[in-house]
């Protein structure tokens, strides 16, 4: 599977639009792969996972064909990872040559904001509602797991484990450290990649979100419980400017841990 990184920011980019710390400040003068754009990721050209309100850059920036995704997984409504009247764009008067429908998979919330902000016309989007723990068959190759995370008490968030042929991704973040069902669906499980996040850095707490040491922790017990397959990683992803830690400060102290850091842009192949 191909996994191309679009975005690998926490809510307000980094660097902030109105931000003058030191870290943005040092983002915006080194440039290149400190520069972060809200999260999102696609999976082997056609398959994408969430709608942040930086798409249009990835798409003029990567040069995407945006037309060209069947699949759109959404993990929670929060205004970084969901923005359902961008995706209205797909509509006619401004999209020409869109010749099937997009399959648009997510929660109550998820599918109540999709029907507010898109005029919904079957032949152009499909709604799936979908829960926690219940596999989804997306195509003859390829099936979606949504877990829980702990992200938002007022919502249910999810990650996602993919499956195609013989390679399986977990994807997750916007987590916090995982609920104990996730912990009991995934005992016993074995995957290829999982990317974590790791909002806070160096900063304390695991709650809603993860930080380094919770990354680190996660990826020792994926590999003493061999859920992670030979030659398997964990890259760590959806970082905020308040961790502080600029992109090479972030391999160098991941890398001990053989662990990589996801950068806006990066393709990684399983």
């Amino acid at each position: 599977m191909k996994i191309h990184f679009l975005g690998t920011a926490a809510a307000e980019g980094w660097p902030g639009m109105f931000c003058r710390c030191e870290f943005c400040q040092k983002a915006k003068e080194l440039g290149g792969k400190n520069i972060r754009t809200r999260s999102s990721a696609i999976i082997d050209n056609i398959l994408k996972i969430d709608f942040p309100p930086d798409t249009y850059h990835h798409v003029l920036r990567d040069k995407i064909d945006l037309a060209a995704i069947e699949y759109l997984f959404i993990t929670h409504t929060h205004s970084d990872h969901f923005l359902p009247t961008d995706i209205q764009n797909r509509s006619p008067v401004m999209a020409h040559g869109v010749d099937r429908p997009l399959h648009i998979y997510g929660h109550d919330l998820v599918i109540q904001g999709c029907k507010a902000s898109i005029n919904y016309r079957q032949e152009l989007y499909e709604l799936h509602h979908i829960q926690p723990f219940r596999c989804v068959q997306v195509d003859e190759r390829t099936k979606v797991t949504p877990l829980i995370a702990d992200h938002d008490k007022h919502e249910t968030c999810l990650l996602y484990f993919i499956e195609k042929d013989d390679k399986a991704i977990l994807y997750g973040h916007d987590t916090g450290w995982f609920p104990f069902e996730t912990w009991e669906w995934l005992e016993g499980k074995s995957f290829d990649l999982a990317i974590l996040d790791c909002t806070g850095g160096p900063l304390p707490g695991r709650r809603n979100h993860m930080n380094n040491e919770a990354v680190i922790e996660m990826n020792d017990i994926f590999r003493q419980k061999a859920m992670l397959r030979e030659g398997g990683i964990v890259i760590a992803t959806h970082f905020s400017h308040n961790g502080g830690m600029l992109h090479e400060e972030l391999e160098r102290f991941f890398s001990r841990y053989d662990i990589l850091v996801a950068y806006d842009g990066m393709v990684y192949h399983v």
